[in-house]
């Protein structure tokens, strides 16, 4: 599939060694199960909400990394303006954490942020090494991206309390995965140490 260009070509000159990446966050919830994700997507999103702005404190670049739900005709901004409808299950979710001008977007095909999308190129010309992974669901989206991040080498943070699945169990047990087979720091965003990262230490 091929994204909107604007994420690769921004005639910026962003260089930062770490990148917040936040996944499928626009969201219509659309899905069998989704009232039990969304009930622990709340809280999610408040943290995200608070780390994102943290993360711009410290001149960390903010990547949306969003399913496009199959809608081959449609761009990102079309996909907020569906998940913004009245009606919508994951409107709270996407009125909280809706992009800001200077945030890069991505939109995948399938589970992996990296699965024939841009991304990869993308955070080579930001030159990041690390990447703050965020979002929904736990056990699906976010493994699988964190499952390629890691063969490729990126340091991953994957905060406890930034992520969501269905159960409290999955979230859990992937958590557990993430961290034993991926060396990923789960603690909870309130523990990122922005500057360390930034100096190219662990969180």
């Amino acid at each position: 599939m091929t994204s909107e260009p604007t994420a690769i070509l921004d005639p910026d000159d962003v260089r930062c060694p770490v990148a917040l990446l936040l996944i499928d966050v626009i969201n219509s919830l659309d899905f069998p199960n989704a009232e039990a994700l969304l009930k622990h997507a709340m809280p999610m999103a408040e943290r995200i909400q608070a780390l994102k702005a943290q993360a711009k404190r410290h001149g960390v670049p903010v990547i949306y990394v969003n399913d496009n739900f199959g809608r081959w005709r449609s761009d990102f901004r079309s996909l907020i303006d569906d998940c913004l409808r009245p009606e919508t299950l994951g409107r709270p979710i996407a009125e909280r954490l809706r992009p800001d001008e200077d945030d890069y977007f991505v939109l995948k095909p399938m589970h992996s942020g990296f699965y024939l999308t841009p991304l990869e190129i993308l955070l080579a010309r930001l030159e990041a090494k690390t990447l703050i992974l965020t979002g929904m669901a736990t056990n699906i989206c976010v493994f699988f991206t964190a499952n390629d991040a890691h063969m490729r080498g990126y340091q991953i943070v994957a905060p406890s309390d930034c992520s969501a699945a269905e159960s409290a169990d999955d979230h859990q047990h992937t958590l557990a995965q993430l961290h034993k087979v991926m060396q990923a720091d789960i603690s909870p965003s309130t523990g990122i140490d922005f500057p360390r990262l930034l100096a190219g230490g662990k969180s």
